[in-house]
């Protein structure tokens, strides 16, 4: 499958893709780039990676930030990702924004170890599949969101895997205000004509 991404998102995607396979660090793209690949086209100004490790590889991260000439955002960069598990940062050459979002929760650590490698820029790299990215889009809940799942689902159509995305949005009722992804996820499947 041939990388949707422009030369300049590619490039950067190849080099953090290298660079965290490198360290030993499980990731997986997720976001508006990972919407690209299963969804529609979309303008997205920035490449979210979910990284399958705690905050207390931030070290590590940071040097691989300072080698690959990426600029932290947060002035206190400890605090900002102790309170956020985000670590948001800016390529120099380019001005993209990468947020690198620490994880250990199992479903992100099943999501990941599930993620589909598409070349990009010579570069393997592991996206979110079409149901953990739809379950990421559901979970997060904003308009644009819902949109890029029905984006997804439009385009994937009956090669879902709806057992899945059903039982990861049920397990997710759990976590307070999530309490309706079941009924998102059938709303969802009804737009999709699935």
């Amino acid at each position: 499958m041939a990388s949707p991404q422009p030369p300049d998102v590619a490039e950067l995607v190849s080099r953090v893709t290298r660079a965290l396979d490198g360290l030993g660090i499980p990731f997986m793209l997720i976001g508006g780039q990972a919407v690209l690949l299963h969804g529609r086209v979309r303008l997205t100004e920035d490449i979210d990676i979910t990284l399958g490790v705690a905050p207390d590889r931030l070290p590590a991260l940071l040097q691989l930030c300072q080698d690959l000439d990426l600029a932290t955002l947060p002035t206190d960069v400890s605090r900002f990702v102790r309170e956020t598990f985000v670590l948001p940062v800016r390529d120099s050459a380019s001005g993209i924004r990468v947020d690198f979002v620490f994880s250990t929760i199992p479903y992100e650590r099943d999501a990941i170890a599930r993620a589909e490698r598409v070349e990009v820029g010579g570069t393997t790299v592991p996206f979110a599949t079409a149901e953990d990215l739809i379950l990421h889009k559901l979970f997060a809940g904003r308009a644009v969101d819902w949109e890029d799942a029905v984006s997804v689902v439009r385009r994937k159509g009956a090669a879902l895997d709806w057992t899945y995305i059903e039982a990861w949005a049920l397990e997710f009722t759990e976590v307070p205000g999530r309490e309706d992804l079941p009924d998102r996820v059938a709303k969802l499947r009804e737009v999709g004509g699935r």
